[in-house]
């Protein structure tokens, strides 16, 4: 209980200005055995219903889909986070984390699941009232009743506030008459509840339904024909003066675009999860063909450049696992914290989320480009069987692709990285600016030349250090040099959020290696420290050059000068074999014949 009550301190974004220590993260070594056998379930349905199905799953067959999700249904996938007096588990949200993670592996029956149990099933969870609650969650929870979310309309994608879908209430006062267009909706041609974004009259904000399919007026276009996640459902949704009962609004008038950002933030990271479980099935693919093909007598594994890829996508899996996990236990003591204050549990669930939304952004981001890294590493290994529909990579490969289009663009997470953490700022949540300005009278100073500390990852803390003040440096001097027109400049801003978003995971992946270290010393250990060193050492250079393009954007002179010369400064590092690293990384995961961290 002790530990929940320091780590509930930890405030969203403050890993900008504060060092945190390792024994305030979790680390998914810590699952209990009961998380692990739930994620083991999970992992058993993939292989029993999904992984020999693919071909008819990607070529939709008539039922097979919602026969998979009535399956998953029976064995409680669908309800792992779901309060037990609605028919779910009511486990916590890292292991809700755990159980998208395990489905990640699953190709398009896992986008089918996360949209139910997410997007399509929580706007009802959180904002519903008892009466909504009551008469839905049990169902969606079975599986007897199918979700999907329509918030996306062919003119409003980024801009979701700006969809033209309306609702005008009858002449008797009793039903909204719903009239408009969406578009890319995930389950659309099974769904029996869609979650539905409308404006009433003149409001300058959604409102939200809740929408059966038998109401009526609700008409399809034919399935889309996309370039991966090809057995996913995903039709355009048109309604026709469809009736919605008055009582079926969810929530208040004018709350849906609250809902939406809010459930975005969830399924954010949940996202992130699921490229993890995608990510590990794809390396351990890889790792069995590598040493299965012969080249000039010699399993691929033996050399060099295929080890390289090899222990680079685990480096990365690793790291960017670490960073969800540990996030999502944040979430959760937030949680905690929040219901024992007094706050309603729908409301804290909601709230804890949203005060870790900038690293939910950040865990989206990381995780789909780790993905695509991964898929397209996948394919190579395979040569040219990695271009064949014959092969595993060719379906991974068009299957991840959505990733960084789902749930928001990478480029508009990126954005809402730095924006959020200002707007925190300004509002006096989070001080930035104190320690920007502490970085910036330091570049004045003569660097420090004490004898280097000797402890185990000494060094690495000291480079994170300095990795977070070339962050500071440059945010604080944009904001100062730039003020408002800040918020026009795309570029510095996606430069500032590569520079916090790396520092965000090398940081969770080298605590993770510190407690392993701690707690649980050995093989596995060692083989985390590896790792995090040596994304570390790859950080040092994409902060590195993500600083010198921000510089050079909007600094000039002397001022220019006297920054890089503090972003060298802040960029050093002693030298690191990476070449032995990554060879003992691959090591391992060849032994093992699988990704086995």
């Amino acid at each position: 209980m002790s530990e929940t009550i320091k780590h509930s301190v930890i405030k969203g974004g403050e890993f900008v200005i504060k060092e945190t220590p390792y024994n305030e993260v979790f680390i998914p070594e810590e699952f209990d055995e009961e998380a692990r056998m739930i994620r083991q379930t999970c992992l058993d349905f993939l292989e029993a219903h999904v992984l020999n199905n693919l071909e008819s799953i990607d070529n939709q067959q008539e039922g097979l889909m919602e026969d998979l999700m009535n399956k998953a249904g029976e064995l409680g996938m669908l309800g792992v986070s779901i309060p037990e007096q609605y028919g779910g588990f009511g486990k916590n949200f890292n292991t809700s984390m755990l159980v998208t993670d395990a489905v990640g592996g699953g190709y398009s029956f896992a986008v089918a699941l996360s949209a139910h149990t997410g997007i399509g099933t929580l706007p009802i969870l959180y904002y519903g009232n008892q009466e909504q609650k009551s008469k839905y969650i049990p169902k969606l929870t079975s599986g007897e009743w199918k979700a999907a979310y329509c918030l996306t309309e062919p003119n409003s994608g980024s801009d979701a506030n700006s969809g033209r879908t309306s609702a005008k209430l009858n002449e008797q006062g009793t039903h909204y008459l719903l009239n408009g267009q969406k578009m890319w909706i995930t389950n659309g041609g099974f769904a029996d509840v869609f979650i539905v974004f409308a404006k009433i009259q003149d409001d300058k904000n959604l409102t939200a339904f809740i929408v059966e399919k038998d109401f009526g007026g609700i008409t399809m276009n034919p399935e889309e024909h996309k370039l991966g996640i090809k057995g996913s459902s995903t039709r355009q949704v048109f309604f026709n003066d469809c009736p919605v009962p008055i009582e079926n609004m969810l929530s208040d008038r004018e709350n849906g675009f609250k809902i939406a950002v809010n459930i975005l933030n969830i399924g954010r990271i949940k996202l992130g999860a699921a490229t993890i479980g995608s990510s590990r099935t794809v390396l351990s693919t890889a790792i069995k063909y590598a040493n299965e093909r012969i080249q000039f007598n010699l399993p691929i594994s033996k050399f060099g450049a295929i080890r390289y890829k090899l222990a680079e996508m685990a480096t990365r899996l690793f790291a960017t696992e670490s960073a969800a996990y540990r996030a999502g236990q944040n979430i959760d003591d937030a949680y905690e914290a929040l219901v024992s204050s007094g706050m309603d549990e729908s409301k804290a669930k909601l709230k804890s989320v949203e005060l870790f939304a900038i690293e939910c952004a950040i865990i989206k981001v990381w995780c789909s480009e780790m993905l695509d890294y991964t898929v397209d590493e996948g394919v190579q290994i395979f040569g040219g069987m990695g271009y064949s529909a014959e092969a595993p990579m060719e379906r991974a490969y068009r299957d991840a692709r959505i990733n960084r289009i789902f749930e928001g663009t990478n480029e508009v997470n990126r954005l809402l990285i730095v924006d959020m953490l200002l707007k925190r700022a300004m509002k006096g949540e989070l001080d930035l600016m104190g320690p920007a300005q502490t970085v910036a009278s330091e570049l004045m100073s003569i660097p420090d030349f004490a004898e280097p500390d000797s402890s185990p990852f000494a060094a690495e803390k000291k480079v994170l250090a300095n990795l977070k003040k070339a962050g500071l440096m440059i945010a604080g001097a944009a904001v100062q040099k730039l003020m408002m027109s800040l918020s026009k400049e795309q570029e510095i801003l996606m430069n500032i959020a590569d520079i916090i978003g790396y520092v965000y995971v090398a940081e969770s992946v080298l605590l993770r290696a510190e407690k392993l270290e701690k707690t649980q010393p050995g093989e596995h250990a060692d083989a985390a420290k590896q790792m995090a060193k040596l994304y570390l050492y790859g950080a040092i250079d994409k902060v590195h050059v993500a600083g010198k393009e921000a510089l050079y954007s909007f600094a000039e002179g002397d001022e220019l000068s006297m920054m890089l010369m503090g972003l060298r400064r802040f960029t050093k590092a002693q030298p690191f074999n990476v070449k032995a690293a990554r060879q003992e990384i691959a090591k391992k995961l060849i032994e093992e014949n699988k990704y086995c961290f």
